[in-house]
């Protein structure tokens, strides 16, 4: 190559020392004064990623939700009781409901009406790991219910018109223990003869729970 900030380049390359992080030339070569022979990085990882990386973070979706005409339907992640996790909630979506308005309610820890099924479609953020991490907690989820979910508390609310996509990104702020859970309700009260179908995504990852003893001199 004729182009000398190249070889230098090139020559520095090929004689690191990847140990140590400094450049080793020889005592007839120089660096052009423009650059500069030690770099170090620093990066900040997001949360997500790192829990990926520890294998603990999932996403999972529920699809083909009916409801309207007078009824509702909801999806949860439920983290059982002897899961020995907690749930930190990161990210749930609502999308695909394109034939009525949507409102949406977000609960903690009730008890749902309709009859509970269970979804497979979960998978571990990170499919590089083997053997693939299991989830603990369950993504559930009932179809053409009549009523709201009992006791526990509706955080908070959503809407949103025909087509709309409704989300919520907690970044693990919300944290449930075992026997907890987070319950996305939909319904279209605004226009309750129509039917719909939705379709709602979580994303989460898992805390072992830390077993502390009490010191002992």
């Amino acid at each position: 190559m004729d182009n000398p900030y190249y070889a230098y380049t090139q020559k520095a390359q090929e004689n690191a020392n990847f140990y140590n992080n400094h450049t080793v030339l020889s005592s007839q070569e120089q660096l052009p004064a423009n650059i500069w022979p030690n770099m170090y990085y620093s990066v900040n990882i997001p949360i997500e990623l790192a829990k990926s990386l520890e294998g603990k973070y999932f996403v999972g979706v529920v699809e083909n939700l009916n409801f309207g005409n007078a009824t509702g339907a909801w999806a949860r992640l439920y983290n059982p009781h002897d899961s020995g996790v907690n749930l930190h909630m990161f990210a749930w979506t609502v999308s695909d409901v394109t034939s009525s308005s949507i409102r949406v309610q977000v609960w903690f820890n009730s008890s749902p009406p309709g009859i509970i099924q269970e979804s497979s479609a979960v998978t571990p953020g990170n499919t590089a790991l083997i053997p693939l991490p299991v989830p603990k907690v369950k993504l559930e989820y009932a179809i053409g219910v009549r009523g709201y979910p009992e006791g526990g508390v509706r955080a908070y609310g959503r809407s949103g018109p025909p087509g709309a996509t409704v989300s919520s990104f907690d970044n693990g702020a919300l944290i449930f223990p075992p026997g907890g859970s987070l319950l996305v309700y939909i319904s279209n009260p605004e226009t309750p003869t129509l039917p719909a179908t939705g379709r709602i995504s979580f994303a989460w990852w898992e805390e072992p729970i830390q077993q502390y003893q009490p010191y002992q001199p």
